[in-house]
């Protein structure tokens, strides 16, 4: 499975590298980095799409996480938009509400609780 993880820190990276080392190294999931909105829409873009979900902070500077939900979402081209899990901070109502009626298809809170995230892929995988 083909993971697009979207966040603004760049940390993320060396973190989801660590947590599914086991997984990445089984070819169970690939996952692809990008720094803000912009650079997850050039990612869509250039690879045709092939990411099967996108986890997207929604709190970034330039393109919030809101308006990459909503550029996937709305504005997509085929194949049909990827399914895309928002990374909310604790708490904050408003942007899930929005989140929810732009079409997010699943919700993790910060810090990312990483056995909840692997249970939810490996449900994913299997469906």
């Amino acid at each position: 499975m083909k993971i697009l993880v979207v966040d603004d820190e760049t940390d993320v990276q060396a973190l989801f590298e660590q947590r599914f080392r086991k997984e990445i190294r089984n070819h169970e999931f690939e996952f692809a980095f990008a720094f803000s909105g912009e650079q997850a829409l050039a990612y869509l873009k250039e690879h045709n799409q092939e990411a099967v979900l996108i986890l997207s902070d929604i709190n970034m500077p330039g393109m919030s996480g809101l308006e990459l939900l909503d550029q996937i979402k709305r504005k997509s081209a085929p194949p049909p938009p990827p399914l895309v899990m928002m990374i909310t901070a604790y708490g904050d109502e408003e942007n899930y509400n929005t989140a929810k009626s732009l079409g997010a298809d699943d919700f993790l809170t910060k810090p990312v609780d990483f056995v909840t995230l692997k249970e939810k892929l490996k449900t994913l995988m299997h469906d």
